[in-house]
């Protein structure tokens, strides 16, 4: 059952990070408009994280959504930390579905903490996902996009890779990192005819921020440090993983056929402020 709209009717996507929360409610709204799915996540928990990471059952829910619009949907489970599993993965995806069109770099994991409470192995969980697990998504996808002769590839940025959000340091870096692979990739694709943009979230309501409970309890202690920085200019406090949604179905559609190297912020005014 496809939306009226069909707005990426005939199109694969991939989503990473897909057995829940955004990347869950990406997968299925591509699927209502029209796309066959590929979602992939790691079911595995990460040392360190205040909070459990999807599980099988997780994923499967997400199976069942996109089937239930009638729309074909691959699942692997593969961490984006694991460059030849995620191709092999992919590659194997891609054949069984026929094409890729649209890649959503949704997978990340955030575990906050003060700067001389980050260890050097959460450092590198957060920068081996939020970072090189983009830039992973992108070097095993864009060759498939290529022969598709163009695509778009949506990479899930945070208010944290705008402005130096505080009690997240790692967090901060991989994300102001992904800008920087997204812009440059840009512009090496673009012949090709392969847009590549960041999406800019501030809080969005999901499993992962309802682990944050170390940076409630700094933001406690340090008051204006957390109203610089986690304030929103609209009376919102957190976003609903639909509303970020919207625009990622926006830059995978050909609405956005000349939108490449940008920066949109759906972020409720939090780094206008």
């Amino acid at each position: 059952m496809e939306s009226r709209w069909g707005r990426i009717a005939g199109k694969v996507a991939l989503v990473t990070g897909a057995a829940r929360g955004q990347g869950r409610s990406h997968a299925v709204r591509l699927a209502e408009e029209g796309a066959d799915v590929i979602v992939v996540d790691s079911l595995t928990d990460v040392p360190g994280a205040a909070y459990p990471m999807a599980t099988a059952a997780d994923l499967e829910q997400t199976v069942k959504a996109v089937e239930a619009l009638d729309r074909r949907v691959v699942a692997r489970q593969v961490d984006v930390r694991d460059l030849d599993g995620l191709r092999a993965a992919v590659d194997e995806a891609v054949a069984e579905l026929g094409r890729l069109d649209v890649v959503c770099a949704n997978a990340g994991i955030c575990i906050p903490g003060a700067w001389d409470e980050i260890t050097p192995a959460v450092w590198q969980a957060t920068l081996d996902t939020n970072l090189t697990g983009v830039w992973h998504t992108i070097a095993v996808t864009a060759p498939h996009l290529v022969r598709a002769g163009g695509g778009s590839i949506v990479c899930t940025g945070s208010t944290a890779g705008v402005k130096g959000v505080p009690f997240m340091v790692p967090y901060v870096a991989a994300k102001h990192g992904l800008v920087g692979v997204a812009k440059a990739m840009a512009n090496e694709l673009g012949p090709h005819g392969i847009r590549v943009n960041v999406v800019h979230p501030s809080g969005v309501e999901t499993t992962m921020t309802e682990g944050l409970g170390r940076m409630m309890e700094l933001i406690s202690e340090n008051p204006a440090l957390g109203a610089a920085a986690f304030t929103n200019a609209l009376p919102v406090e957190r976003l609903q993983p639909s509303e970020i949604t919207d625009a990622v179905l926006f830059l995978a559609s050909d609405e956005s056929r000349h939108v490449t190297g940008t920066e949109l912020k759906v972020d409720a005014g939090n780094t206008n402020l």
